[in-house]
């Protein structure tokens, strides 16, 4: 999936930094210099195109950044930011580069109620609002619309009941192998890791890497293991059962006899075109009415450093109104936009009356179905490269540990960390 990324990332970066050149020798404004944003973002270039029209009192430019959060230092040699987008900017390296706003919530146009609660507290350092949520994603569970009454709860499911229906859809032939499958939790390595938070793994921040509840997370592969070899026996045939059936999109295998349940997030679950999903259902999944908010929370952080604070604050009250947030998606649904990135920044708006006024008329698969918000729940603080530490670490721990063959002790996740620090520091 992310094999492209790097190539995509240098394109998008040459295009982004043209972008630049056109308005730093085009700005005619109030303000002399225009907004510099970095950000990782792609939909941001399209946004900034509809700030600048909107006004003319500042313009801004977008400069990419394939990690915002690793880019300081400012280099030298290089014009530092006014704004910057993206996720992971909490930790404790990265958040000492910005400045409270909490006064923007004195503007009409800038409410604190306005934000879910749980996104605002992500960005609050010592009772200091350092970072502005945009956009958040969620996990969802979809199914085939022929399977809707064998989910009884018309908007969440729970782990449990994911296990619990599962098994019931399980099918042999005469010679003891698995034709249907209800769901195996090693088929999607994403929903280990979901199944760890929501169960308390407790990831943080701590030093260069990240410490973890070492008894929730045993509990947890215990959990998974034990789910693996009651409903579908073995890891292996799991394992076989994906080789020979499961080849297909998930909204694809879902509509198949094949299998019942498929693992997904809401960005990714939104980004597939309407009609491609209209004999599909989905439910948010969630754990003691609690639906885990996706790790890489997109939020806005204005430099300390900034010699265009009062432009950079008509960016920021622009990107923050419902009105502006309805333009960006009407845009983006007259460009199709929408096929490739899902709402704002790539997920749900941080702002509330954006997704029950707004959202709904561009996804009407949301109507009713909005995620509640005393539901969500979001993370600890993570590392600035808390993907890579995931995807290498992490992940691969999980999957050998969850293994109905291996009997893996923590030892092994101390090993793939110490192998981490070495090859990164």
């Amino acid at each position: 999936m992310f094999q492209n990324k790097s190539k995509f990332a240098k394109s998008l970066q040459g295009i982004l930094l043209t972008f630049v050149g056109f308005f730093s020798f085009s700005c005619n404004s109030a303000y002399e210099n225009p907004v510099i944003i970095w950000t990782n973002r792609s939909e941001f270039a399209s946004y900034v195109e509809l700030f600048n029209a909107s006004q003319n009192d500042c313009k801004a430019i977008v400069v990419y950044k394939n990690s915002p959060a690793e880019s300081f230092p400012v280099p030298k040699d290089e014009t530092p930011p006014d704004l910057v987008i993206g996720p992971w900017l909490k930790n404790e390296k990265v958040r000492k580069n910005f400045i409270p706003l909490d006064y923007l919530f004195g503007s009409s146009q800038l409410q604190q109620q306005s934000f879910y609660p749980q996104l605002l507290e992500v960005g609050n350092i010592k009772g200091e609002q350092y970072l502005l949520p945009i956009s958040f994603n969620i996990p969802a569970i979809i199914f085939s619309k022929g399977n809707k009454d064998l989910v009884k709860d018309n908007h969440h499911i729970t782990i449990d009941e994911i296990k619990e229906i599962s098994v019931t859809y399980n099918k042999k032939n005469k010679s003891k192998i698995f034709t249907s499958m209800g769901f195996a939790p090693r088929w999607n390595s994403e929903f280990l890791y979901t199944v760890a938070k929501m169960q308390g793994a407790n990831f943080q921040e701590q030093g260069r890497t990240f410490n973890w509840d070492k008894t929730s997370l045993d509990n947890t592969i215990s959990y998974l293991k034990d789910w693996t070899k009651t409903n579908n026996e073995s890891t292996t045939a799991e394992e076989d059962f994906s080789f020979k059936y499961l080849y297909m999109p998930e909204y694809k295998l879902v509509s198949t006899d094949n299998c019942l349940f498929a693992y997904t997030t809401s960005d990714k679950l939104f980004s597939i075109p309407e009609e491609k999903l209209s004999d599909i259902e989905f439910r948010w999944l969630h754990n003691n009415h609690k639906i885990p908010v996706e790790d890489d929370i997109i939020s806005l952080g204005l430099y300390k450093k900034s010699k265009n604070i009062e432009a950079a604050e008509l960016f920021i009250l622009w990107l923050m109104k419902e009105e502006s947030q309805k333009e960006i998606l009407e845009r983006n649904k007259k460009m199709k936009l929408n096929t490739a990135t899902f709402g704002i920044a790539g997920g749900f708006s941080a702002i509330k009356s954006v997704n029950e006024r707004v959202f709904t008329q561009f996804n009407p698969m949301l109507i009713g179905n909005l995620p509640t918000s005393e539901y969500l729940q979001t993370l600890n603080i993570l590392p600035p490269h808390w993907e890579q530490i995931k995807e290498r670490v992490i992940i691969p721990y999980l999957l050998e540990a969850t293994d109905t063959e291996n009997q893996v002790t923590e030892q092994a996740l101390l090993d793939r960390i110490s192998d981490w620090n070495k090859q990164y520091f």
